[in-house]
């Protein structure tokens, strides 16, 4: 290895001998957004050249088109390749140590979920015609928190009816060719529980579809996340309700699990995550609510002793 080399094209490298095989492609495609924003912003920074001054800028620049967030992954896709760089003796020193993470001031966020009146009224406005469409995708999301891939990839064999269960165990390749692929992690192959009222609508639903075909995808049809968070953004606007995207509907089961009372453990369970530390970090805000009235009901079960 030359020190001399430019950083980039050592993190082109690095990617491609680390990375490409053995991460997923949807993780391996953040890595590659990474190179881009070197090339744009240190396109000729050696790796001798590489130390905590020439790395902090980096990160500054990059800030200047991001939020914290995203800066803060950025920092770790690199990172990772620098250490390695620390360890070859290319660089004497970790450049990354310290750094400051920045980030443009955030946008204005949307709502990430629905409270359960605004579900009702949402899933009470779905068209479920007598065959597939969105509608029908929408409900079941809704009712299941699976991720987008997920549910794309479902079959009619997936569903146990009888057991009032739907087993997922494989995703949809919707941002590539198409075609199955591997879950996301281990945690993700799961069953999720099913009401009596779903079961009865998929049963028939499904009845007479392929049972090793994918339910919501036609043969040789591209799926774009953008088409059906459309068409879940007019059914929003018609059930005059705060407009989410698909992925917010699983904020939304989530949210709804563990205002119900349901375990962090159960929920966690449920969508897939690989910890519960993952379900902690995401509902956070949720779950500090319910221990604040937690709070209140130990004080008043105090109170009532006397």
């Amino acid at each position: 290895m030359d020190n001399n080399q430019l950083f980039v094209e050592y993190y082109k490298e690095w990617v491609s001998i680390y990375k490409e095989g053995a991460i997923r492609p949807i993780t391996l495609s953040k890595y590659k957004m990474a190179i881009s924003w070197l090339e744009k912003l240190v396109p000729n920074l050696k790796i001798c050249d590489l130390d905590r001054i020439s790395y902090q800028k980096l990160i500054n620049d990059y800030a200047k088109y991001h939020e914290r967030q995203t800066t803060m992954d950025f920092h770790h896709q690199i990172k990772g390749s620098i250490l390695d760089a620390v360890d070859e003796g290319l660089i004497s020193k970790d450049p990354t140590r310290k750094a400051i993470i920045k980030g443009k001031t955030p946008s204005e966020k949307k709502p990430k979920y629905l409270n359960q009146f605004e579900l009702h009224n949402l899933l009470t406005s779905l068209n479920l015609k007598d065959s597939v469409n969105w509608d029908w995708f929408i409900l079941l999301v809704a009712k299941t928190g699976m991720r987008f891939s997920e549910a794309l990839a479902l079959t009619p064999e997936d569903f146990d009816f009888s057991k009032q269960v739907v087993s997922i165990n494989k995703t949809w390749d919707y941002k590539g060719q198409g075609g199955f692929l591997p879950t996301k992690n281990k945690s993700s192959v799961r069953k999720v529980q099913l009401d009596w009222k779903t079961v009865m609508q998929f049963s028939q639903l499904v009845k007479d579809l392929p049972s090793d075909e994918p339910i919501f995808v036609k043969s040789n049809d591209k799926i774009y996340n953008s088409t059906v968070n459309g068409v879940l953004f007019r059914l929003c606007k018609k059930a005059d309700i705060p407009t989410i995207s698909i992925h917010g509907l699983r904020h939304t089961h989530a949210s709804l699990l563990l205002y119900a009372g349901v375990s962090i453990a159960s929920v966690a369970r449920r969508l897939g995550h690989a910890s519960m530390t993952t379900t902690q970090k995401t509902y956070l805000h949720i779950i500090q609510e319910l221990e604040n009235q937690d709070v209140d009901i130990v004080m008043r079960s105090l109170a009532n002793l006397s």
